[in-house]
């Protein structure tokens, strides 16, 4: 049935903590170093949690809807609270101004500060509520939303107000609803499976939106663009998905239990669950379990940003001390097209500039493990310099640059199996079981090309690869992020 619940206005306090972490899953890749609209890798984008409209999603089997599936223990008349976020993508156009008043549309305008270029912005969306738990059973209730289209217009303006061009934003219309159910499962405790579902239900079709495809697909921040029919058709489903789906829950009275470690009595229950497109976890302040947070990026329970991140780097797999220290070396042209695609890119480039070398350290590291040995604030760990005589100085350096056998990776041969291996050989990937991660375990088998022969100071060898036929080849050999395998797990392959 279609209940009425109660819509919220102001944020439930409840998911403050939980909300930071919720904001690097809508933000996760939202832009990627060097924050660029040209560079090749922040063509490709919205690629987690994105919902998109039932006739895209039934032709090229794309979600539609996320379900997340959770139990819970209500106590007396427990209310749920509910917060569906995601991103919005509007399509950003540039125009510049005509002497005689008209505006036509250019693939950049330079300003002193930036250099504006199309691009797909992603805008925050809500959906919030609160509803009785008792009204979750039966049937449960079912909200429909609606997010209408909408055109703004920014005008732009140099340094002496002049006005110059303007940036033409487009959003679309978005439907979707959220279904909530709850069923009470047999045992000695009350416990409840809630079952909530987000779908996308936009009557939008590829065919109906073709024209806006192609004409989007010249933006230099798109994905695809000026590929393939079915990619420019991806590009007019975008502005109608839901990027970045994600839920907030939270009881006022009661609690959830751990899907990854709950309760030895529920370890069934738990398991009978079903998670499609999402993963739930307990979330807010650590010991609590009166929120969950389920999105699109598997995380552990009660996960939290490290407070030594000053601001959002939108990178994934982010390193903020490695970001912060290029970011600051990129080119002032550079800059000023960062500066120009996005509002949270001209922010991290602001920030990496004007970064303080105490906050800078702070990012180099922190072992947290001994704080509860050691307590938060420390003597120093040397309190006065050693005696010259007491420090142990071997007889020959570890690393010796005048050394005539100094390692040069760029040259460097080893040999396998018989063969002269370094950069330029083709080898066969077998990587082994007793050190290697799942993501390896995907390119058993694969060829690839040998990039860098490299030393340990330990005496191993690792071989720096890159996969063939992988489209980010060429990037990784830009920003030198290769693959390393050790001898023993590679094959040389005879050229052909």
């Amino acid at each position: 049935m279609t209940g009425s619940p109660t819509t919220t206005t102001a944020p439930d306090s409840r998911f403050a903590v939980a909300r930071q972490v919720a904001d690097a899953v809508l933000l996760e890749g939202y832009v990627l170093y060097p924050y660029r609209a040209s560079a090749a890798k922040n063509r490709l984008r919205w690629q987690f949690g994105v919902l998109v409209p039932p006739a895209w999603g039934r032709a090229h089997d794309e979600h539609v809807l996320q379900q997340t599936e959770v139990l819970m223990e209500p106590r007396g008349g427990a209310t749920l609270a509910l917060e569906l976020r995601f991103l919005h993508a509007q399509r950003r156009t540039v125009q510049q101004a005509l002497d005689d008043g008209e505006f036509v549309e250019v693939p950049d305008l330079h300003l002193a500060d930036r250099v504006l270029v199309p691009w797909d912005e992603g805008t925050e969306e809500r959906v919030e509520l609160s509803v009785p738990v008792a009204e979750l059973a039966d049937g449960g209730v079912a909200i429909p939303f609606r997010r209408p289209a909408r055109d703004d217009v920014e005008t732009v303006r140099d340094a002496d107000g002049r006005t110059v061009g303007r940036l033409v934003r487009r959003t679309e219309e978005i439907e979707g609803v959220v279904r909530l159910r709850a069923t009470e499962l047999d045992g000695a405790y009350r416990v409840l499976r809630l079952r909530a579902v987000v779908e996308n239900t936009s009557p939008w079709t590829p065919e109906a939106g073709a024209e806006a495809g192609s004409g989007a697909a010249r933006g230099a921040g798109s994905a695809g663009s000026g590929g393939s029919a079915g990619s420019a058709d991806r590009e007019a489903a975008l502005p109608r998905s839901l990027v970045a789906a994600h839920l907030l829950l939270g009881l006022d009275s009661g609690s959830f239990l751990s899907m990854t470690d709950p309760p030895e009595w529920a370890r069934e229950a738990v398991a009978a669950c079903v998670n499609r497109h999402t993963w739930p976890v307990l979330a807010g302040e650590p010991g609590r379990a009166d929120v969950v947070l389920s999105s699109p990026i598997i995380l552990e329970d009660h996960p939290a940003i490290a407070p030594e991140s000053v601001g959002a780097m939108y990178d994934a797999t982010e390193i903020d001390e490695i970001l912060a220290l290029r970011t600051a070396a990129l080119t002032d042209q550079e800059k000023r097209e960062a500066r120009g695609t996005d509002a949270r890119a001209a922010a991290v480039i602001d920030l990496a500039d004007s970064m303080p070398p105490e906050v800078l350290e702070r990012l180099h590291g922190a072992v947290r493990a001994l704080r509860e040995v050691t307590g938060p604030d420390q003597p120093p760990l040397i309190a006065e310099l050693p005696d010259p005589d007491d420090v142990f100085r071997p007889d020959t350096p570890w690393w010796d640059p005048a050394r005539a056998d100094t390692a040069d990776p760029a040259r460097d041969r080893i040999t396998i199996d018989g063969t002269s291996v370094g950069p330029g050989t083709r080898v066969l990937l077998r990587p082994g079981l007793r050190r290697t991660d799942a993501q390896d375990l995907f390119l058993q088998g694969r060829a690839a090309l040998v990039e860098a022969v490299l030393h340990d100071v330990d005496g191993g060898v690792h071989l720096a690869v890159t996969v063939e036929d992988d489209p980010g080849a060429d990037i990784r050999r830009e920003q030198g992020r290769f693959l390393y395998f050790q001898p023993d797990e590679v094959t040389p392959l005879e050229d052909a």
